[in-house]
């Protein structure tokens, strides 16, 4: 029941404080990932998440979908308290680390008198340039482990 519980309340804070522009709609999605070993070679694969356990890795994607804008704009994202960000796939965020009152890359960022990690992360942002918010949609994407 708790990993029910705490499915539906990922999903609805995935992507809190996305996108506070007019005109953008985001969808989010959570996935499971699994790995397998074939032939001697490790195989991932996404399915959709519906039931988590302590451990679990999964991808979090925020697709946003924006038709006829052409300016850049931010897509940001809370990262759940029962997850650990590990790393966002193909697009570099801005990271924080005290609840998004401050902002940077995860290497710059000091917690205390160490730097910080991954798993420290608790929001995270991407901008969004000219170039793509012209295409009209897009997909960012996060891995995590579940706590």
């Amino acid at each position: 029941m708790r990993s029910l519980l705490f499915f539906g309340s990922l999903v609805s804070l995935a992507a809190g404080g996305v996108a506070a522009q007019s005109g953008i709609a985001i969808e989010r999605s959570v996935y499971l990932q699994r790995e397998e070993v074939r032939n001697g070679q490790t195989v991932r694969a996404l399915e959709p998440a519906s039931n988590l356990r302590k451990g679990d890795t999964v991808v979090l994607m925020l697709q946003w979908d924006a038709p006829g804008r052409d300016e850049s704009f931010v897509v940001s994202s809370r990262v759940p308290r029962d997850l650990a960000f590990q790393r966002s796939g193909g697009h570099s965020p801005q990271v924080s680390i005290d609840g998004g009152r401050n902002w940077g890359a995860l290497g710059t960022m000091v917690v205390g008198t160490r730097r910080a990690s991954p798993e420290d992360v608790t929001h995270l942002r991407w901008k969004v340039s000219e170039a793509d918010a012209a295409i009209g949609r897009g997909v960012m994407s996060y891995s995590a482990i579940v706590r």
